[in-house]
């Protein structure tokens, strides 16, 4: 898929000046693929790794399309009622870090009330009703490369970059095998 890219672009691998990555948090298994993948390019290209927060990339792609005074709410689908989230000011800020949180209720009601919430990413759909208020925002399509392209370049301009060797992904919960209802023999 990688020399498919290149082929396209009519461009090869060693033209490029650094990778970047989204650092997470997300699914543990495409985090680990992601990463191990742009560490072995950087590592044969002798190039920058980049790490970009998942959720702030995210928050960057709406911050030209919300109000001045707003708040940015990125959503990770983490399985059942659990989504990765964190919270953005509408120029992108962070005002709470990378979480996960068991959304049974409306945990943003204090943001609501002040004024409006943009919810975005994979994990909305499923808290739509939950995350009802007249200032909830659901914005939808988002989940694309754009926002970490922005980050890392801003990063690369800055000279930003990670340790290679000892970079690894904010998975943000610890890995654990879950056995199947369904077949007590599946893991």
């Amino acid at each position: 898929m990688i020399e498919g890219l290149f082929s396209e672009l009519s461009m090869n691998i060693a033209q490029i000046q650094a990778v970047a990555v989204s650092a997470g948090p997300g699914s543990y298994t495409g985090l680990r693929i992601g990463v191990s993948t742009a560490k072995g390019i950087c590592f044969a290209q002798d190039i920058p790794l980049i790490g970009v927060d998942t959720l702030e990339a995210m928050a960057c792609q709406v911050t030209n399309s919300v109000d001045p005074v707003s708040y940015i709410i990125p959503m990770l689908d983490a399985r059942r009622k659990e989504v990765y989230t964190a919270v953005f000011g509408s120029d992108g800020g962070v005002l709470k870090p990378s979480h996960a949180l068991i959304v049974d209720t409306n945990p943003f009601l204090d943001l609501l009330e002040s004024g409006k919430v943009y919810f975005v990413g994979d994990g909305v759909e499923k808290l739509k009703t939950v995350l009802g208020h007249a200032n909830s925002v659901f914005m939808e399509g988002r989940n694309s490369a754009i926002g970490v392209g922005v980050l890392a370049y801003k990063k690369y301009l800055d000279g930003k970059f990670e340790d290679l060797a000892y970079f690894e992904p904010n998975y943000l919960k610890e890995f654990r095998v879950i056995a199947s209802k369904k077949n007590p023999l599946e893991i």
